[in-house]
């Protein structure tokens, strides 16, 4: 039997905010890796996070510390850190980056939920948001990981960019607030818990 889940629609912001051209194409429409040379360097902050969705009594032997491989918590935030630094070797046109600082939070939240938020910042012409939106992507493996011998039914979901502030200008999603899970996430869920 195939289980379908409603994908949300494209929010009228992100809509108007759509760029004419993508800028890691060239004009021939080949890819290309974007040239910064010229671009002044300034101070840089991303924060991006992921969630995961599991059965209460596995969040319930994270939280108790009662999991047989030990701190879950632990291991995904050293990933999520050391995915970050690496995220130009996993992206193939992302710039390699001098990161000055990386923070992976990784939050209960009852009653069958994990968040995980990243931050990295950084001094640069260019970057930060590919790497808290690697570092909450890669702290969600381990996860998944340690805990599938006892739920193979986790889920991992809703990656996104919280916010990207460089120099004078400033981006956060205007549609939904940072902390909470996306009403259209949560009504997905829903109907795919119903028609299972």
């Amino acid at each position: 039997m195939t289980h379908s889940v409603e994908l949300p629609e494209t929010s009228p912001d992100t809509a108007k905010e759509s760029p004419a051209r993508l800028s890691h194409l060239d004009d021939r429409g080949q890819a290309r890796m974007v040239d910064v040379t010229d671009k002044a360097a300034s101070q840089r902050e991303a924060v991006a996070e992921t969630w995961l969705r599991m059965k209460p009594d596995t969040l319930r032997a994270i939280e108790s510390g009662e999991h047989p491989k030990g701190d879950v918590f632990a291991v995904a935030r050293i990933a999520g850190i050391m995915a970050a630094k690496r995220s130009h070797e996993l992206i193939p046109l992302c710039h390699p980056l001098l990161l000055t600082a990386i923070s992976v939070d990784i939050k209960a939240v009852q009653p069958d939920s994990v968040r995980v938020t990243a931050r990295c910042a950084l001094t640069a012409a260019t970057g930060g948001e590919m790497e808290a939106l690697t570092a909450a992507s890669i702290a969600a493996l381990p996860l998944y990981d340690m805990c599938k011998a006892i739920d193979r039914g986790m889920q991992i979901d809703w990656v996104r960019l919280l916010k990207k502030t460089a120099a004078a200008r400033y981006w956060r999603p205007g549609r939904y607030s940072e902390g909470g899970t996306p009403s259209h996430c949560l009504k997905a869920r829903r109907k795919l818990a119903t028609s299972l």
